[in-house]
Formats: C-alpha cells, sequence, structure tokens
C-alpha cells in the first residue's frame, strides 16, 4: 500500500493599508485545522468594513466553520456526498452565526470561503469574494493552476457583496467536490488578494495569475529555508507596497502543499 505524503499547510492575515493608515485592526480571519496526513480544513473570512463588528464576525465565521465542516460524526466517503455535506454544514452554520450574533446578525456580516480535503476527495463552499486556486498536472512540463468558481455577481456591473448573514446567502452559496488525486497545491483567500492571483480577461472568465500562485505555493517547498523565515517573507509579501497598490484591503492567505 502506498502510503500518503502528507500535506503542510500555512495561514497568515496582514492589515491592509487602507486599515493601517486609520489605525483599524484586520478585519479578516482564518483558520488551519489538520486532522492527519491527507485531512484537513482551511477557512478564510473577510468582515464587511461598515459593520461595526465585522473583525468579530469573521473570527466566528471561521470558528463555525471548523466545527461544521470537520464533524465530530466523520466526513462523507462518497465524493457525491459532499456537496449535499457542505449546503447542510453552511445551514447549520449559518443558523447558529445568527443565533450567537443576535439581536442584530448583520452588524457582524462577513464573508466565508473553505477548503476541507481528505482522502478521495475535495470539498470547497464560497459566499462572498474569497477565492480557492488549485495546483493540479502539467502542461509541456508546467504546473497548472486552475481557479474554483466563485458566486456569480448580480450583474456584470455590480460590486454588491454578499455575506454569511444576507438573505441571499444560501441561494447564492457555490459549492464544488473536486476528486483528483494529482492536487498538489491550494491556496485560499480573500478579496484583498484579488487582483494580485486572478486574472481578469473579459466576459467575467476569470483565471489564475499562475506565476503569483506558483511563487506562493513553490516557497513552501524549498528546503533552504526554516517555517520561520518563510513566514517572514509571505508577510513582507503581502505588506509590499506593490500589492497595497493593487488592493489597499487586508490581506489573507492559507496554503498548502503536499510533500
Amino acid at each position: 500500500m502506498t502510503s500518503i505524503a502528507p500535506w503542510r499547510v500555512h495561514g497568515l492575515s496582514v492589515t491592509g493599508h487602507r486599515h493601517r493608515s486609520d489605525n483599524m485592526h484586520c478585519q479578516d480571519a482564518f483558520r488551519c485545522h489538520v486532522l492527519d496526513a491527507d485531512t484537513f480544513l482551511l477557512a478564510v473570512a473577510d468582515g464587511a468594513g461598515s459593520r461595526p463588528l465585522s473583525r468579530q464576525g469573521a473570527e466566528t465565521a471561521v470558528d463555525l466553520a471548523d466545527r461544521f465542516f470537520l464533524p465530530a460524526t466523520g466526513l462523507p466517503r462518497r465524493p457525491e456526498d459532499v456537496k449535499p455535506f457542505l449546503r447542510r454544514g453552511f445551514a447549520a452554520l449559518r443558523a447558529e452565526f445568527r443565533h450567537r450574533t443576535q439581536p442584530h446578525p448583520d452588524d457582524y456580516a462577513t464573508t466565508l470561503t473553505v477548503v476541507v480535503h481528505t482522502t478521495g476527495w475535495l470539498g470547497y463552499l464560497s459566499v462572498g469574494d474569497g477565492f480557492a486556486v488549485l495546483r493540479s498536472g502539467t502542461v509541456k512540463g508546467q504546473p497548472q493552476f486552475h481557479l474554483l468558481p466563485q458566486p456569480a455577481p448580480v450583474s456584470e456591473y455590480s460590486n454588491e457583496a454578499f455575506f454569511v448573514t444576507s438573505t441571499e446567502a444560501t441561494d447564492r452559496l457555490v459549492t464544488e467536490c473536486v476528486v483528483d488525486d494529482g492536487v498538489t497545491g491550494i491556496l485560499l483567500s480573500t478579496d484583498g488578494l484579488t487582483q494580485a492571483a486572478v486574472e481578469f480577461p473579459g466576459n467575467l472568465r476569470k483565471s489564475a495569475k499562475n506565476h503569483f500562485v506558483s511563487k506562493v505555493l513553490s516557497a513552501m517547498e524549498r528546503s533552504d529555508i526554516p517555517p520561520e523565515r518563510e513566514e517572514e517573507e509571505l508577510t513582507k509579501l503581502l505588506e509590499s507596497r506593490r500589492l497595497a497598490a493593487d488592493n489597499a484591503d487586508d490581506k489573507t492567505l492559507l496554503r498548502a502543499v503536499r510533500g
């Protein structure tokens, strides 16, 4: 029997230039929870800047994601059961979120994007504008990067955001199940890194920016630097002037690499 190559996971949030200038805390939150060599959860949330308790909302969302998407009762074994599992989990999460944030849940408004990986499948869900990219396969020796679907905008010209607390959240939730044992890297982020990591070639057909995603994932695979140096280098990148010029929002990045 072939042993499973273990995954390494790492997450980091930095306060965006806009919030640093205004003396505000980062309103993003994340969770990385590793159960075993092949089973883990990655979750990111971005609190709505216009809401007074959005930072607490983001923390609540990722805490509940850990509870509902890595349940004590175990994960589905069959890929065909994954999307129903994710939708049930989100319904339970949303109900608990609204219960905890009474009497004004909308004050805690936040997006939520989650990846659950285990033997045989990868599950993904997103409400709001977070995103995930997978590294899998090669073409002419070059690794390929695949942007997972995001919730569709209201219209081509709309910037309207949707949150865990939004009335339309369940209808606009995107869920996917990926069955691909060739996945060797995962990047998960809030929208603060959209300009850096996502191409917009037109007609709303988005794709991953291979250079950025490759750089971020391959940095975890270098054998010449210790983990603390990895963290320093990623912090420097996320706080760089170049990325701030693209997007002054908070930035959260989770990454996982196999082996």
